[in-house]
């Protein structure tokens, strides 16, 4: 939020007006972010319907290991990310810049296992269209399903990318004190599209990992 030693930009009437004008912004943002992923959740839930054998075999060959590993890992860096947006309330510098950097490491961890889970999907044979080879009735179907991985995991990990861009412009301000506890809109904003990239993997998570071990 903002106070009235802030600098407000001139479309704005005063510093209530503009967090409100950035929250709602965020909002509408994550709204239209909610319909894009909600799509691809739909069609999942289609080809799992009319492919319920073909998905359950398919899910075994991704390692819920690594998948599991890969939810903690994201869900810790959820918790970093609440944490520094709690720093910023309270006008700590150092904590803000600590915990964004703890969570852009366990964010780039993140998409470090699940690179690695792809590099195996590679050396399985598993990538649809590129590098698929599948001896089983249900080819097709299972085809199917590590397409709907791959891009689910694939738009997420795009999103993930971009949190983690954001968050190392956030440190940097907050290194040069850009933030008090009046002013630390971009950190709380921050903080709402990092709550959504958790979400949405807890959604991937048992829809690609535990369908056939529920």
């Amino acid at each position: 939020m903002r106070n009235e030693h802030a600098i407000v930009a001139e479309q704005f009437d005063d510093p209530v007006q503009e967090y409100q004008a950035a929250t709602l912004g965020m909002w509408v943002f994550l709204g239209t972010e909610i319909l894009f992923f909600g799509v691809l959740f739909a069609g999942y839930a289609v080809s799992r319907f009319n492919y319920p054998e073909a998905f359950a075999e398919a899910s075994r060959h991704t390692d819920v290991v690594f998948g599991t590993i890969s939810t903690g890992v994201l869900l810790t860096s959820g918790l970093s990310m609440a944490l520094a947006v709690r720093g910023a309330k309270l006008g700590r510098d150092k904590a803000i810049l600590g915990f964004l950097i703890l969570t852009i490491l366990l964010a780039i961890t993140f998409l470090f296992i699940e690179g690695t889970e792809y590099y195996h999907a590679y050396k399985e044979q598993l990538i649809p269209a590129f590098n698929f080879t599948y001896e089983s009735p249900h080819e097709k179907p299972v085809e199917l399903f590590f397409f709907l991985y791959f891009l689910m995991t694939g738009m997420h990990a795009v999103h993930v990318t971009i949190g983690i861009l954001i968050m190392i412009a956030i440190a940097i301000m907050a290194g040069r004190g850009r933030f008090s506890s009046y002013y630390y809109t971009p950190v709380e904003l921050t903080g709402l599209y990092w709550a959504f990239v958790d979400i949405v993997w807890v959604f991937i998570y048992p829809l690609f990992y535990l369908v056939s071990r529920a």
